[in-house]
C-alpha cells in the first residue's frame, strides 16, 4: 500500500487558512520550502492538517535521522518532563547532562581525554568552538570555505558563504575571517574536466597563509567534511588529511562542523571518520536529539577547558528533556545500526540518480556520502551554467505529488535528499519514483 495519500487539493482548505495566518503573523523573511502544514508525523511520513500523507525526504533538514516521533524517544521526553523540565546548567547539575557528555566523549573520533559543552543550536555550538579555539591558541583568525554554512548569528554568518541568501543587508560582519576555495571537483577550474580532485585547492589554502594571514595568527580552520547547504559536497579524504597535517604544523585547531552530516547520516557517527582524520573539535546538533533543540561541541579536553571560568554558558543548552531525547536517540541508532542503513539508502538512491543523469541532460552531477545525497542541475550537457529554475520547480512538483523536498547549493541549483534513516525500502522507492516523475515533468516543460 502506498505511503503517500493525497485526499484534497494542495494545499487543502485547513492548510490554506493557517498559511494565511502565517503570512499575517510571521516575519516574511522566514522562508518555507513547501506549503505543507503538518499536524503529525511518524517515521518517514508527515500528515497535514487536511489529512494528506506525505513522504518526507528532508528529515527536518537532517534533524530526525531516527524518524519522526519515535515512540522510545517520545517516552523518554515524557518521563523526563514529569521529573525535571528545566533547571539551567549554570544554576546546578543534573544527571542527563553528564550522561550525554560522557556518551558524546565516547563517540567523538578524537584520541585522548575529551570533554563536551552543550548548547541550543548548531550556530551557537560553532560560536562556542571558535571561542575555545581562540582562547586555547591566543590567536584571532579563522579560516573558512567558499560554499560553507555555519549558522545565522553574526559570527557564524561571517563564516558562512552564499551572500545573497544568508548575508545581504546584515553587515558589517565579524573581522578576522578568511575564506578559501572548497574542494568542489565538479566546478573546480583545474579538475572539472577530469572528475578527479588533484588537490590544487589545497594549494589555495597554503597560499592564503602567505597572501591573507600569517599562520601564527590563525586560531582555527573550520570545515564541513561534507558541505551541507553548499550542495552535499564530500571533501576528498586526502584533502582532509592535508588540512590535518597543516593544522599540526602550525598549531591551528581543526574544527569539523558535523551539524548536518553527523549521527549516522553518512554511514558513520561523523562524516570525517570516513577519512580517518581526527579533528580537535567536533560540532554537532540537528539529529543529536531527534528534533529537540540541542547542540554540542566535543573535543580535546585542553581545548574545551581553555575558556575562563564562566566564559561559556547557556540558559537552555543541555536542557534535561533534550538530553534524555538525545541519549535515547543515540541508543536507537546504535541498536538498529543506522550507520549500515544509511549506507544502504545511499547506494539505492545514488543508483537511481546515476540512471537519471543519463536520461536528463539538465542533471549535471550526482553525489553524496551515505544517505546524504544531491542532484545538481545545469543548463545542459555542454553547459554547466547552474540551473536555478529546475530545483525550485522540482520541489513544487514533488509537493503536489506528496513528496517533501528541499534545495541546496551555492547557486540553489541542487535538490538534496535527507530521508529519515528508518525509512523502509518500499517508502524509499516510492519517494524516488515521485522525485523522478517531478524531474521528468519539469524537464519536459523546460525543453518544450
Amino acid at each position: 500500500m502506498p505511503a503517500i495519500d493525497i485526499r484534497s487539493p494542495l494545499p487543502g482548505p485547513k492548510a490554506q487558512a493557517i498559511l494565511k495566518r502565517r503570512d499575517a503573523a510571521v516575519s516574511s523573511a522566514s522562508y518555507r520550502s513547501t506549503p505543507v502544514v503538518a499536524a503529525k508525523a511518524s517515521g518517514a511520513r508527515v500528515v497535514d492538517v487536511d489529512g494528506n500523507t506525505f513522504l518526507d525526504f528532508t528529515a527536518g533538514i537532517g534533524t530526525v535521522n531516527v524518524g519522526h516521533a519515535p515512540a522510545e524517544v517520545v517516552d523518554a521526553i515524557r518521563n523526563q518532563a514529569e521529573d525535571l523540565i528545566h533547571l539551567c546548567a549554570i544554576v546546578g547539575t543534573y544527571e542527563p547532562y553528564i550522561a550525554l557528555a560522557e556518551k558524546l566523549n565516547s563517540l567523538a573520533p578524537i584520541s585522548g581525554p575529551k570533554k563536551t559543552f552543550l548548547s541550543n543550536s548548531g550556530a551557537e555550538a560553532v560560536e562556542t568552538a571558535i571561542k575555545m579555539a581562540r582562547t586555547y591558541t591566543g590567536r584571532p583568525a579563522v579560516l573558512t570555505y567558499e560554499g560553507a554554512y555555519h549558522g545565522r548569528t553574526l559570527l557564524t554568518m561571517s563564516l558562512t558563504s552564499k551572500y545573497a541568501l544568508f548575508k545581504k543587508g546584515f553587515g558589517p560582519f565579524a573581522p578576522e575571517i578568511y575564506r578559501v576555495p572548497y574542494p568542489y571537483t565538479y566546478r573546480c577550474p583545474q579538475c572539472r574536466h577530469t572528475g578527479t580532485c588533484n588537490l590544487t585547492c589545497f594549494e589555495d589554502l597554503e597560499r592564503a597563509l602567505i597572501t591573507q594571514i600569517d599562520p601564527s595568527a590563525v586560531a582555527a580552520i573550520i570545515i564541513e567534511p561534507v558541505q551541507g547547504e553548499g550542495g552535499f559536497i564530500p571533501a576528498p579524504y586526502e584533502y582532509l588529511r592535508k588540512v590535518r597535517a597543516l593544522c599540526d604544523k602550525h598549531g591551528i585547531v581543526m574544527i569539523a562542523d558535523e551539524v548536518q552530516a553527523g549521527f549516522c547520516r553518512t554511514g558513520r557517527w561523523f562524516s570525517i571518520e570516513h577519512s580517518g582524520v581526527e579533528p580537535d573539535l567536533v560540532v554537532m546538533a540537528k539529529s543529536l536529539a531527534a528534533g529537540m533543540p540541542l547542540a554540542a561541541v566535543t573535543g580535546k579536553a585542553e581545548i574545551v577547558d581553555a575558556p575562563h571560568l564562566g566564559g561559556l554558558g547557556s540558559t537552555f543548552g543541555g536542557n534535561p528533556v533534550a538530553c534524555m531525547a538525545a541519549l535515547k536517540s543515540i541508543e536507537v541508532m546504535e541498536r538498529d545500526n543506522l550507520n549500515q542503513r544509511a549506507e544502504q539508502i545511499g547506494e539505492i538512491t545514488l543508483a537511481h540518480f546515476r540512471r537519471w543523469q543519463e536520461r536528463y541532460p539538465a542533471i549535471g552531477d550526482v553525489r553524496g556520502l551515505g544517505a546524504m545525497t544531491a542532484i545538481e542541475f545545469i543548463k545542459g550537457h555542454d553547459d554547466r551554467t547552474p540551473n536555478t529554475d529546475i530545483p525550485l520547480q522540482v520541489v513544487n512538483e514533488g509537493y503536489k505529488r506528496g513528496l517533501l523536498l528541499i534545495r541546496a547549493g551555492l547557486y540553489s541549483n541542487c535538490v538534496r535528499t535527507l530521508v529519515p534513516l528508518v525509512i523502509t525500502d518500499d517508502e524509499l522507492e516510492e519517494g524516488l519514483g515521485v522525485l523522478e516523475e517531478a524531474i521528468g515533468v519539469v524537464s519536459a516543460s523546460q525543453n518544450g
